[in-house]
């Protein structure tokens, strides 16, 4: 098999091991690899280049995503979609590793309706993908918002101070929830739940009752500005509120061991999905266990937040 491979929308740490694992698996098994620059816009361009191993040796650990990424508004026309089609058919790929988000892989239905073969490949740091526990880059990018509360932490009871920290996660609030409950945030803003800057406030007031000099409060950027939250605090406390917002810093580094884990088993079943005959799924994560997934069926459900993860955040901020 002729096996091409593009990693689309946002970079996340872990996307250059999934690469290395397709690239890899494919080779290991007789297959014939090539990357295609630039994701969907690339594959417009026909940027596509033959891929050995040691195209990607040394890469495991890096971030970001050695093919690079864009976002391709051409790609998003039926026009251009059909001639992405036909490019793949004419150059001899037999089937498509595409590794990125929702939006990635609502791209990749479009391809497999005109009849290319794909397997999609989750890797998002908003872990917002349905029907997988986890997307790459995740655990890295919930490991560096932890880090930025652990500093800011450290200056807020120094000057005795609240700091309100804004994650990325426009539509999802599974990040946030995560930095907040690993950081010990007094509250977490989402975009999945209203916000209630009464029960903030009176948290905060509880904390000063019993003694607490500092407070973090963590809000994704899809449910509230963070500069708009520390307004908010301030008119209510009447106590000096600074705001951090982590911004793109999360989508670098180096990836954790788990996403370089899990990088290499999803990029690997992808291959092994495309060579046994499957077409138009998603290699996903349950528990320790590998699963296909139906395309469609990933971008017609939302990842819904859970709840008992959040209420036990509430719990142990009080």
């Amino acid at each position: 098999m002729k096996i091409g491979v593009l990693t689309s929308g946002g970079d996340a740490p872990g996307m250059n091991a999934a690469l290395r694992a397709v690239v890899r698996r494919a080779l290991s098994t007789g297959q014939q690899v090539y990357g295609i620059r630039r994701g969907y816009e690339g594959l417009l361009n026909g940027e596509t280049y033959p891929m050995d191993m040691s195209s990607v040796a040394d890469i495991i650990h890096r971030g970001g995503t050695i093919l690079h990424t864009a976002r391709s508004e051409r790609f998003q026309e039926p026009e251009h979609q059909d001639l992405a089609a036909a490019w793949v058919k004419q150059t001899g790929l037999d089937g498509l590793v595409i590794i990125g988000g929702e939006g990635t892989f609502k791209g990749m239905v479009e391809l497999c309706n005109r009849g290319v073969r794909a397997v999609g490949v989750p890797a998002t740091i908003d872990n917002d993908i349905a029907h997988t526990d986890y997307s790459i880059g995740f655990d890295t990018a919930v490991n560096t918002g932890v880090e930025a509360v652990n500093r800011l932490r450290d200056t807020a009871t120094s000057h005795e101070r609240i700091f309100v920290v804004e994650t990325m996660g426009r539509h999802s609030g599974q990040l946030a929830l995560a930095v907040g409950l690993a950081g010990g945030a007094e509250s977490i803003l989402i975009p999945e739940l209203p916000i209630d800057m009464d029960e903030v406030c009176s948290r905060l007031k509880r904390g000063i009752a019993r003694g607490k000099v500092h407070s973090i409060i963590v809000v994704a950027e899809g449910a509230a500005k963070g500069f708009k939250v520390a307004e908010g605090i301030e008119a209510c406390m009447g106590s000096e509120t600074r705001v951090t917002v982590l911004g793109h810093v999360q989508r670098g580094g180096t990836p954790s061991a788990f996403d370089r884990l899990l990088a290499s088993r999803l990029g690997a079943k992808a291959v092994d999905a495309l060579c046994s005959g499957h077409s138009n799924v998603m290699a996903a994560v349950s528990g320790t266990e590998l699963k296909l997934i139906p395309i469609e069926k990933v971008i017609n459900e939302k990842k819904s937040i859970d709840m008992e993860v959040y209420t036990l955040a509430e719990d142990l901020a009080r």
